[in-house]
């Protein structure tokens, strides 16, 4: 077959060629269709698999944040309690509350259940939220970005998020 007759083939399946072409380039177009279903999973897995990554890193910053900004006297372990309380499932805990931690009795008489916008406050300055705190030697996290990547790893450990 010539180059111009496979052409024509191709744009024009019934125009011209032998019988055999015509069921040729069926088998073709359903090779096509079946390549572009492939090549389309192909993208989207990948795609997802993208997507799944970039959850990874953002979850691996902000336990990192967290490391470096509180797990020297905090742990997210639910009964765990070191130098501060451990912080399960902190949002929406009453300030003060767990039984098996000796709180300072600012903490103890702070009247106020923690939720995302209290704990922002109180990384970024534990003494004017709860004065008379046992916070020392921390004095904030002034980086809104780390202060929201904490909160948002403490969110994950309540619901489960990796």
């Amino acid at each position: 077959m010539k180059r111009r007759q496979f052409i024509t083939f191709l744009t024009r399946p019934g125009g011209g060629g032998p019988q055999d072409l015509r069921v040729q380039h069926r088998y073709w177009v359903q090779l096509i269709v079946a390549l572009s279903g492939v090549a389309w999973g192909l993208s989207s897995h990948s795609s997802l698999s993208q997507e799944l990554a970039s959850q990874g890193k953002e979850a691996a910053s902000e336990q990192q944040v967290f490391n470096n900004a509180c797990r020297t006297c905090h742990t997210i372990k639910e009964g765990d309690n070191r130098q501060g309380p451990n912080l399960y499932k902190i949002i929406g805990r009453k300030a003060g509350s767990l039984p098996d931690y000796s709180y300072s009795s600012a903490m103890k008489g702070a009247d106020f259940v923690w939720d995302e916008e209290k704990l922002g406050h109180f990384i970024a300055s534990p003494d004017e939220v709860v004065p008379g705190n046992n916070m020392k030697p921390y004095s904030g996290l002034a980086a809104t970005d780390d202060r929201t990547k904490v909160i948002a790893y403490l969110r994950s450990v309540a619901t489960g998020r990796p």
